[in-house]
């Protein structure tokens, strides 16, 4: 492989994982995220507005 082709894997590589334990930091840490939790039952629709 060409030195440009390694250069644009390890930043290809680099970057998506650089983005994945962003992620994982952001979704791991953020505080009083437990209460914001919904499950099917809480979402509101507007077609249940006609019912």
């Amino acid at each position: 492989m060409t030195l440009g082709g390694w250069i644009v894997m390890l930043l290809s590589v680099g970057g998506a994982t650089a983005l994945l334990v962003w992620c994982l930091y952001k979704v791991l840490t953020t505080p009083g995220s437990e209460e914001h939790l919904h499950g099917q039952v809480d979402i509101h629709t507007p077609d249940m507005d006609a019912e």
